[in-house]
């Protein structure tokens, strides 16, 4: 058995079969790992999530800002914002089946045998694996509850942006949801900020790239993400590997062989579509 990881598919769902056929992914045989943004901007977001659900247990996905969204706009908690691609989920005869399935799926994902963890944007610097996975238990919690479009309405916004064991209730929540699905730089201390994009080597003034801070508790943790296209796959850090090479802005789509740490990329037309 083989064990892949593919960064954010977006719907791009051909993209997505080229390249398992390519690395000869045996859906019998081997699992396959996805760091979350499934769907949303490509043109075959359903089809990418029936296929991912149809592999059962051979595939581990984590949640990404994008699944989210599209699990909002599903159950009438967030209108459809301009650029979306997710008509033809919301119209699907089972297409409460695979939100169901979505909405089951955790924030980080983490493999004991191979001791690799999956997340789509990342780990605050102050947290270790094991407070991570136990602050991503807090909002899978409520997602996978009865009460799970309460958290759908309150999990959009920037603020807080600073961690504390004192925060409760949405903002708890948010912040989390943010850390792990969101990120790209903060502070030595977790402070997000959440408005630039850009490369590693532009960082806002006193930020850096989650996994460049010195005192990050998971350094010796290998890491797998995602959400950062701007990276364009180089996370240039040892144990950690950025997957989201930007398939949908006609860059690549790139899939990793976890236990030989090698690399797969497929060159993409793209759909170039705005937002985050």
């Amino acid at each position: 058995m083989t064990t892949f990881a593919v960064g954010d598919i977006q719907g791009c769902f051909d993209e997505l079969q080229q390249l398992l056929t390519q690395v000869e992914f045996d859906p019998l045989r081997d699992e396959l790992w996805v760091v979350g943004d499934i769907v949303n901007r490509g043109p075959k977001s359903l089809e990418t999530l029936r296929y991912l659900y149809s592999l059962g247990d051979r595939c581990k996905a984590v949640l990404g800002n994008h699944d989210l969204h599209l699990l909002a706009i599903a159950y009438g908690k967030q209108p459809p914002r301009k650029g979306d691609t997710l008509d033809s989920i919301l119209e699907a005869p089972d297409r409460e089946e695979l939100l169901s399935w979505l909405r089951f799926r955790p924030l980080i994902y983490y493999d004991e045998l191979l001791q690799v963890t999956m997340v789509h944007a990342g780990i605050p610097p102050h947290w270790s694996l094991k407070k991570a996975l136990r602050r991503a238990k807090e909002v899978e919690t409520i997602l996978q509850s009865d009460n799970f479009t309460d958290f759908l309405v309150n999990m959009y916004g920037n603020q807080p942006n600073d961690w504390s064991k004192k925060l409760k209730g949405w903002d708890r929540l948010r912040i989390i949801t943010n850390y792990f699905t969101r990120m790209r730089f903060c502070s030595s201390d977790g402070q997000l900020e959440l408005t630039h994009k850009s490369g590693s080597n532009q960082a806002p003034a006193g930020f850096q790239p989650w996994y460049n801070h010195s005192n990050r508790k998971t350094h010796d943790d290998l890491i797998i993400f995602g959400h950062w296209a701007a990276l364009e796959g180089k996370a240039e850090h040892e144990n950690v590997y950025a997957l989201d090479t930007g398939c949908i802005w006609g860059n690549a789509l790139t899939i990793m062989n976890i236990e030989a740490r090698t690399l797969h990329s497929l060159s993409c037309e793209g759909y170039r579509k705005n937002g985050d």
